[in-house]
């Protein structure tokens, strides 16, 4: 192992990042050019800044010495995931002389061969206003606490790109891309609301593709309100609700007498979307009388109301979803051929939640905000353990199962403000109980939950006040500033946290 960098070394790279910091343009190229001076004074082989995106709570690699455009892209990480998801989560600086002997390492972006020689690494957090916001992480023959020492003072130098980054994002989040309603910002959600900009306000039927729970009647309002049909009616109807001999009364409505209990004349959803937006949830449901009714529709803009001989011309832009193969319905004969031809003008298919586990936490904050408005109480905390837990499950009924695991929580919750396993259901909890050596880890979690449940009431209590908290539980001001970068909690969110109105 060499020895720590030389004094004059590490003083001029810290003068010219100093100078570079308070002059910089584009962040992402100001922190290439921070690394490249690290390559140049201290001989690091590659480099990379990862920092915590405020949507997703990802963590993705911004800025890079050595690795190439594909290397970089694959750098993103999970709080607690690999050496730097640890960093991250701890705030804690780590280091290791050889990679290729440590488990903890992922070697994620694929760059480095641990087969042909010793690498050394060390992963040091940048941190800003006493929050994590990322990390610092070099490749590097340096691996002792003197060069860890100087790498966060990099990393201090650092937070000031940090800071710009983190607000241009949080500016960057209410994106007018991104439908009202809509949360997320994962690769596979990305590419949904591209396609509901492109087809919009167009004339196109679209038809929605997804599990139960997914989003589709949300995906279909997003396409009515951006749509030119916004002012008009937005009518839906879900297939699956209406037993077979009502479905052709609700889709085109009916004359006094048509049938038994038919007392008087009634109009259908299709005249009721007059000049809007007709949404069909689980078209795969209905019966293949009523399919064939429902293709002279879409092909000829007209029909006559049951019971009736009056042709009815219609201006509505159509819209359907579905959950079920419709094309495997089609080969066994459960949906005609045509009519599939015809709706599937422009398929947009809603992912799964465990297909994006990168939005489960961003919807988790969405869904407790709400709660605790409707509830009057104010916000609660997601513990680590019960982070965990929520991105392992597989989510069968998906956004909508996950809105009401929240729900639960939050009543669950009592006066306490911090979402612990205890509070979600079995279900999950089971999932965590087949970890290994969970015997062992019982007791620590605990601990370490009551203890940031503590830190939490104490802030809440002092309305954020460092001084009155430290009162409250006894601890020096330099012991709580610990234990709050422990469990990533800032005063300025007790500051502003009130009960919500």
């Amino acid at each position: 192992m060499q020895s720590s960098p030389r004094p004059e070394n590490a003083l001029t790279l810290l003068y010219e990042l100093s100078e570079l910091m308070h002059s910089f343009g584009d962040i992402s190229k100001t922190l290439d050019q921070a690394l490249a001076l690290m390559a140049l004074h201290l001989g690091i082989r590659r480099g990379s800044v990862t920092l915590i995106s405020p949507e997703t709570g990802q963590i993705r690699t911004e800025a890079s010495y050595g690795l190439n455009a594909k290397e970089r892209r694959l750098g993103i990480y999970k709080q607690g995931e690999g050496i730097t998801g640890r960093v991250v989560q701890t705030g804690t600086p780590m280091s290791v002389s050889n990679v290729s002997l440590d488990p903890r390492f992922l070697n994620r972006t694929g760059a480095r061969d641990l087969t042909a020689e010793a690498i050394g690494f060390c992963c040091v957090p940048i941190m800003l206003n006493g929050q994590v916001v990322g990390a610092l992480s070099v490749d590097s023959e340096k691996t002792d606490s003197a060069f860890v020492q100087l790498l966060e003072i990099v990393a201090s130098l650092l937070a000031h790109a940090a800071m710009e980054w983190q607000s241009r994002m949080d500016a960057q989040l209410p994106a007018s891309k991104r439908p009202a309603g809509f949360i997320g910002a994962s690769r596979e959600m990305e590419n949904v609301y591209q396609l509901i900009h492109q087809v919009a306000d167009s004339t196109a039927t679209v038809l929605l593709q997804g599990e139960s729970g997914t989003g589709k009647g949300l995906c279909a309002h997003a396409l009515h309100t951006q749509s030119s049909r916004a002012k008009g009616p937005f009518i839906s109807l879900n297939c699956a609700a209406l037993p077979e001999q009502l479905i052709e009364s609700e889709l085109f409505g009916h004359e006094k007498g048509a049938f038994t209990g038919a007392q008087s004349q009634r109009q259908g959803r299709f005249e009721l979307a007059q000049g809007g937006t007709l949404f069909l949830d689980e078209i795969g449901e209905l019966p293949l009388a009523t399919q064939a009714k429902l293709l002279r529709v879409l092909q000829e803009k007209c029909f006559e109301r049951v019971g009736g001989s009056q042709t009815r011309q219609v201006d509505v832009r159509f819209i359907a979803a579905t959950n079920r193969d419709l094309q495997q319905m089609v080969e066994k004969g459960l949906f005609r051929e045509d009519l599939f031809y015809r709706i599937h003008v422009f398929p947009i298919f809603l992912p799964p939640l465990r297909k994006r586990s990168e939005d489960i936490l961003p919807l988790c904050q969405h869904f407790l905000k709400k709660f605790a408005r409707e509830n009057g109480t104010g916000l609660p905390t997601l513990s680590s353990k019960a982070m965990d837990l929520l991105q392992q499950y597989h989510w069968p009924g998906n956004v909508r199962e996950l809105e009401n695991v929240m729900l639960r929580a939050v009543l669950l919750l009592g006066q306490d403000k911090l979402i612990t396993p205890e509070h979600l259901p079995s279900v999950l909890q089971d999932k965590g109980s087949k970890e290994p050596h969970e015997a062992t880890a019982k007791l620590p979690d605990k601990v370490a939950d009551l203890e940031k449940t503590a830190l939490i009431n104490a802030l809440t209590q002092s309305r954020g006040k460092i001084r009155s908290a430290c009162t409250l539980l006894g601890l020096t001001p330099r012991i709580f500033a610990y234990k709050m970068r422990k469990y990533q909690l800032s005063y300025k969110d007790f500051r502003s946290r009130e009960i919500l109105s």
